[in-house]
């Protein structure tokens, strides 16, 4: 999921780049008059005989796999021909796809970068019309919708929880009950688990880790209104907390340990604590499976309990040729039977609230991913908000050097100049 992570934020920046896309689509039903309407725009029909092609970005074999068995199960049940392709640069073939007038069908897509694709009318507001629709988190739902439509189902979702070595732990007289839940109580963990072997604390030095500061002490990028709030009190007090961790030596960057991101750094055992999300869960088995560990929901800061939510959903392209098969395709692959399946073969937690206990039982030590749910925050739906972040990340780079606010303060003037921030 990483891997996936990182592409699909590539996917926005490339797409910013796509000059000219086929008109934005009604969003009616796809038989529909308003349907016809929105095909003549873009020159494409609805056509229920017309094979679709399915692009997804991968975390690995076990996701491949076990979307591409999901695919063929529907396609055998349906007698619609569906091809599963998987992306070796999935903005960049889906920037090639849409301009060239052949996208695939459907694709993946995250919440920040579906705005980009909305905006320039390469995405189809089909939700509503999923028979499954109350079925989701509404926070998921919230996610990816744009000026009030709704562009793409929730397939999955993570959030970021505390990740602790279980023998660090113990070697540094810590028992459950010292399991931090304030601010205070991980400094001084992070400190008493700091030796010279390894550190206390490692994160990946960008907003999609430190950003939960921001969250704990009451902040976030845009305000109750959607308007930029980066320059606010709140997040001044998450980054300044942050800043005193790297500064005490309780925190390092996990590029500062060698190490590619915080997972890495946490399964090499040069820090006894990270902070990521539950596709750790599949580098642990996979690369570490040595190293002990517990998973516990983050401290709470000033303002309570906070994390950040990554959201992945099934986009379709407004110029689908079979935009009532797709339908019916998204539909089979959110049932929670599928969902439950997708859990088992690659770790993702559900979309669908109604499996929530089901997915705990099966995934006991990673009750405090959904558990966090209830407090996430995810990154605005707003065209360009890739860029900000990208940014926001690179001064991050210097945080234990800089004035927070200096480096919030231009976060703030980049956020202000998208629309509908300012």
């Amino acid at each position: 999921m990483k891997i996936t992570r990182r592409a699909l934020l590539a996917a926005g920046a490339a797409l910013t780049a796509t000059a000219t896309l086929a008109a934005c689509s009604s969003g009616g039903g796809f038989g529909s008059p308003a349907a016809s309407a929105s095909a003549s725009s873009s020159a494409v029909a609805s056509d229920n005989h017309q094979p679709l092609t399915i692009l997804i970005g991968t975390s690995g074999d076990a996701e491949t796999n076990a979307v591409k068995d999901a695919v063929a199960a529907w396609s055998k049940q349906s007698g619609t021909q569906a091809t599963v392709n998987v992306a070796s640069d999935l903005g960049q073939q889906l920037s090639q796809g849409f301009a060239g007038g052949n996208p695939p069908d459907l694709f993946y897509v995250t919440n920040d970068s579906v705005a980009t694709y909305a905006s320039n009318g390469s995405l189809e507001p089909y939700v509503t019309q999923l028979k499954n629709k109350d079925s989701f988190y509404p926070s998921l739902v919230k996610a990816f919708t744009v000026n009030g439509k709704e562009y793409a189902a929730p397939k999955d979702f993570s959030t970021l929880a505390l990740v602790i070595n279980t023998d660090m732990w113990t070697a540094a007289g810590l028992t459950d009950k010292d399991y931090p839940t304030t601010w205070d109580q991980l400094e001084s963990v992070a400190q008493k688990l700091t030796t010279p072997q390894h550190v206390g604390l490692a994160v990946s030095g960008q907003f999609e880790r430190l950003g939960v500061f921001m969250a704990e002490a009451g902040g976030w990028l845009v305000d109750d209104n959607g308007k930029a709030a980066a320059s606010s009190d709140a997040n001044v007090q998450g980054l300044t907390y942050a800043k005193k961790l790297l500064s005490d030596g309780a925190m390092k960057y996990a590029s500062q340990l060698g190490a590619g991101w915080g997972g890495e750094a946490f399964g090499t055992q040069k820090a006894a604590m990270t902070i990521e999300g539950n596709w750790i869960s599949g580098a642990m088995t996979k690369d570490y499976s040595s190293v002990k560990y517990k998973v516990v929901k983050l401290p709470a800061g000033p303002k309570g309990e906070g994390t950040i939510q990554y959201d992945g959903g099934w986009g379709m392209a407004s110029q689908s040729k079979n935009k009532g098969g797709a339908l019916d395709l998204v539909t089979y692959l959110t049932q929670p039977d599928q969902q439950l399946g997708f859990a088992k073969a690659f770790g993702v937690m559900p979309s669908v609230q109604s499996i929530a206990d089901q997915w705990k039982q099966q995934f006991p030590e990673q009750t405090a991913f959904l558990d966090s749910a209830a407090s996430s925050k995810s990154i605005p739906s707003v065209a360009g908000i890739s860029d900000v972040i990208k940014n926001f990340d690179s001064q991050l780079d210097g945080l234990s050097s800089t004035d927070p606010k200096q480096i919030l303060d231009k976060v703030q003037t980049n956020l202000q100049a998208l629309p509908g921030l300012s």
